[in-house]
């Protein structure tokens, strides 16, 4: 079909025409069509980008990312807001500033990427200024690329697909690529990994040619590879290649394949050099003129970071050509000894001797309070602290005088994003220590703790029900770093605790935070509980489970004053001082409220929209599973008193380490990020000294208690476990209702489990980890010393060790299920073993009161000492439960929302009221 418009010539169609004939399209100039070059790329929004083909490099193509969720924080703001046609403005400067392809994205926990993309593509194409270029569909997620697909206008590019789930999984997708018309990215990345030499590049790429034209008679000009541009100067041998590498791989994969394309991520080359953008700048260029000489046809650029090959200064020139082309051993450290010599020169000259670093001792008493406080030094805060009580006469000056000054300039550098909230923890320990050296001539004169200067009081409690602190903490230090009284009642807090101890310190803020999801409906009571005894301070709202939409939706109705939802640490000072402000309060409490009405009153219209699937017709498409795995190598439970915590080490998950401090990344490659890799460092380095610790003085006790017991499914979405053929225990389960695009199974956990009735024996694992009691004592230890740092961090390894018990007791389970693999643990930590192990109240069954049946069969308080709380929390905190289904089918999955019906058949089911099922599900509902 050709679709026309006004003033669309003749052979504007006739050139359409052909290309959805599938032969080679015509270029058109002034109405005149014209042969297009063998090969030639071929993309198109409203107008087309026809880019010949050479193999030594033509005409760079430049891919806008802005409009990507993970590379843009604004993008990704105005997306959660709703605020599409804000994040359309984004676009349209992404092409005013010369992309020629605009990449979206929309992979984020928190935004519904399926939907996100229709509706944006949709708004976009009503713009003629932004869908003139094509766009790139970005996604990890299948089903929202082949949304995507069905939405764009002319022709478009798919990011990306790779070996790595093998040949059948990359043609399947292949296939559906070409049926949409659409050219596609391929990265260099196969069952063995990502390819980082030469020789893997050029072999995977080559593999990828010959499937997709051999397999598939997918068009070459069509086929786009992305060979991995990788860090180079790290200061390890087996980096010093890579750039060359790539470069190489360009030429060979043009010869090798025929008509496909090469692109790359650009800065990924120089993030060893974060921080100093001359030589960032020199590097890219450096980069790019060889690679672009290769037939690096398009890649990921920020223009602002490339200068003019032939005006780099000759010296740099070279010293970078040595470190790019690797054209000698010593390449890296030349250009990093030059590097510093011109970051020294740009900051007036570079500190050196131990001698010179210790300069900042020779300034004022102030001074060197200040400098201790904004680098968390506590080598000399005794002695200086000391020096200005002699000076100001009273220990309550000091704090107000030089100690108040110095976190002033702490919080307007975090304010600034000039310092992270590890170094503001660092900060805060100085802070503390000093306040401890005083706090006994504060005692002799019974002095109010800095009251005077206080910038307010600030309630803090974990609601009832809950046991997880470590971001309240965090928040607490933050709020402490820039002048609030901060009072932290601790945790499982109850309502009438948290009101008592408000009215008592006549608190100017409340903050209640939670984990858990059954802790937003405890949130919800307590802000009932506000409004019924005529409170009106600002009440704040923090935590994993908490978003801007459930607050407004669901909190912000039962309290008048103002509510906010806050998503991390570094959020929560601007917010108290526009709350607190005279002149910002008005403008930002309406802008709040008009907000959250907003939302509100876009979730009821989505709400009553929105149809799901029946149940009758969910049950009917669930998935059909292969045979049962087993038999169990024994049936009932097992204790483990003790794990060694040097095998547990090697199974750790650290990005989660640095989320929990909001450096955003993945390990390891956080440690070279632009703008968190120096502070990643550092604080990895801390955590490292911290985890020898644990380990040579077994500050932790792991333990795990788990078991298996026989099974079957029932056909309304239960899994029964038996013993002799009697029953012993139900487990209940909810269906995938919300309508998909592409895939038509529906899943359920109870799919992964045999049926009932048909003659065949099941299995179903469990099992409950835990660092236990010893996480706070040990963390508890550093507290006292006033060191909430290396308490934080401690807290932080023991959520990380409880995870990697986890993840050794599942490896061990499945081996004695017979399982056959060799997985390293990074493979672990990516989810490539066989079977899944939900843990009950998350995505897949997130109703969090199953658990007890879990615990009636564990009995993990009595085995292991972790019990449960009234919401359904495990206590200690760092502790993991779940179970373990072994069938090769079994996928993670997310429930999603549910309607009335399902509602009603859970209740039925799981024999509770009604009231009762919507209480447990309130959110999903």
């Amino acid at each position: 079909v050709v679709g026309g418009c006004c003033g669309t010539s003749p052979d504007h169609i006739a050139a359409v025409a052909e290309m959805a004939d599938g032969k080679k399209p015509r270029q058109w100039t002034e109405g005149a069509a014209t042969s297009v070059p063998q090969y030639a790329l071929t993309l198109s929004g409203l107008e087309p980008l026809i880019s010949p083909y050479t193999s030594s490099g033509g005409n760079f193509l430049i891919v806008g990312e802005r409009t990507n969720v993970m590379g843009s924080p604004k993008f990704a703001e105005l997306i959660k807001k709703g605020d599409f046609e804000g994040a359309a403005r984004i676009a349209k400067q992404q092409v005013e500033n010369g992309a020629n392809i605009l990449d979206i994205c929309f992979d984020e926990a928190l935004i519904d990427a399926e939907k996100s993309m229709v509706h944006f593509l949709n708004l976009l194409g009503s713009d003629p200024d932004i869908t003139r270029i094509p766009i790139m569909l970005d996604s990890s997620k299948w089903t929202v690329v082949e949304a995507g697909l069905k939405c764009i206008q002319g022709k478009g590019v798919v990011n990306s697909i790779s070996l790595k789930e093998g040949e059948e999984k990359f043609l399947e997708q292949a296939s559906l690529i070409r049926k949409y018309g659409a050219a596609v990215i391929v990265m260099a990345f196969d069952e063995q990994g990502q390819a980082a030499t030469l020789q893997d590049k050029i072999r995977i790429c080559e593999r990828s040619y010959n499937l997709l034209r051999e397999k598939l008679d997918f068009p070459a000009s069509d086929i786009i590879f992305d060979p991995n541009v990788l860090t180079v100067a790290t200061g390890m041998d087996e980096h010093n290649s890579y750039a060359k590498d790539f470069i190489d791989a360009v030429a060979e994969i043009k010869k090798r394949c025929p008509g496909a394309r090469t692109s790359g991520g650009i800065s990924n080359v120089s993030f060893s050099f974060r921080g100093n953008n001359h030589v960032r700048e020199a590097m890219h260029s450096v980069f790019l003129y060889h690679a672009i000489k290769n037939g690096l046809d398009m890649g990921i650029v920020n223009a602002g970071m490339i200068t003019v090959y032939d005006e780099i200064e000759p010296k740099l020139k070279e010293l970078v050509e040595d470190v790019i082309l690797n054209r000698r051993e010593d390449a890296s450290e030349r250009l990093v000894a030059h590097a510093d010599e011109l970051k020294a020169q740009g900051a007036g000259g570079k500190i050196n001797s131990n001698e010179d670093k210790l300069a900042w001792r020779k300034n004022t008493v102030e001074k060197r309070l200040e400098h201790s406080l904004v680098h968390g030094i506590v080598d000399f805060i005794d002695a200086d602290t000391e020096e200005a009580r002699q000076k100001y006469g009273r220990p309550l000056n000091v704090i107000e005088g030089p100690l108040m000054d110095g976190m002033k300039v702490v919080g307007e550098l975090f304010g600034a994003g000039k310092m992270f909230l590890p170094q503001v923890v660092k900060s805060a320990r100085a802070m503390k220590r000093s306040v401890a050296y005083l706090t006994p001539y504060m005692d002799q004169e019974k002095a109010a703790l800095g009251a005077s200067q206080a910038a307010g009081t600030f309630l803090i409690a974990t609601v009832k029900g809950d046991v997880h602190d470590i971001g309240k903490n965090i928040v607490g230090v933050v709020l402490a770093c820039n002048g609030y009284k901060v009072v932290d009642l601790g945790v499982m807090v109850k309502c009438e605790d948290i009101l008592k101890a408000a009215r008592e310190l006549k608190a100017d803020f409340v903050g209640l935070s939670g984990l858990i999801t059954p802790s937003l409906d405890e949130m919800i009571h307590v802000a009932k509980e506000m409004t019924r005894e005529g409170f009106t301070v600002p009440l704040l709202i923090g935590g994993a489970t908490t978003s801007t939409a459930h607050t407004a939706i669901k909190i912000a109705p039962h309290y008048e004053p103002p509510m906010v939802q806050v998503g991390d640490a570094s959020l929560v000072v601007e917010v108290c001082t526009k709350l607190k402000s005279p002149t910002l309060r008005e403008k930002y409490v309406t802008d709040l409220k008009v907000n959250q009405k907003t939302i509100k009153e876009r979730y009821e219209n989505n709400r009553t929209t929105e149809e799901l699937l029946p149940m009758e017709k969910a049950r009917s498409m669930k998935p059909a599973i292969a045979e049962p795995v087993g038999p169990a190598p024994f049936y009932g439970v097992k204790t483990i008193e003790e794990i060694p915590l040097s095998e547990v080490v090697n199974y750790i998950d650290w990005s989660p380490f640095f989320w929990s401090w909001e450096l955003k990344g993945k390990y390891p490659a956080i440690l070279k990020h632009e703008k968190y890799g120096e502070q990643a460092t550092t604080l990895f380095n801390d955590a490292k000294a911290l985890l020898n610790q644990i380990i040579e003085g077994k500050k932790f006790k792991l333990k795990a208690v788990y078991g298996y017991h026989q099974a079957h499914s029932t056909a309304t979405d239960d899994v029964v476990l038996t013993e002799n053929g009697s029953p012993i225990a139900q487990f209940h389960f909810l269906r995938q209702q919300k309508p998909k695009i592409g895939e038509q199974k529906y899943y359920s956990l109870s799919d992964f489990v045999m049926p009932v009735g048909n003659g065949k024996t099941d299995t179903l694992g469990m099992f409950c980890v835990t660092a236990g009691a010893s996480v706070d004592a040990f963390a508890q230890v550093f507290k006292d010393a006033h060191d909430d740092y290396s308490s934080i961090i401690v807290k932080a390894l023991g959520d990380r060790f409880a995870e990697a018990t986890a993840e050794w007791l599942h490896e061990k389970v499945r081996k004695e299920m017979g399982v056959q693999e060799s997985l390293t643990p990074q493979e672990l930590i990516e989810e490539k073993y066989q079977g899944i192990r939900p843990a009950l109240g998350y995505p897949a069954c997130p109703d969090h009161t199953e658990k007890a049946t879990l615990w009636k069969l564990l009995k993990a308080d009595e085995r292991i000492g972790v019990t449960l709380t009234e919401s359904f929390a495990m206590n200690p905190p760092s502790s993991v439960s779940g179970l373990y289904f072994f069938n090769p089918e079994a996928k993670y999955f997310s429930v999603g929302s549910i309607n009335e019906e399902q509602l009603k058949d859970y209740s039925a089911r799981k024999g509770i009221s009604l009231e009762r099922a919507r209480e447990i599900l309130g959110s999903i509902l």
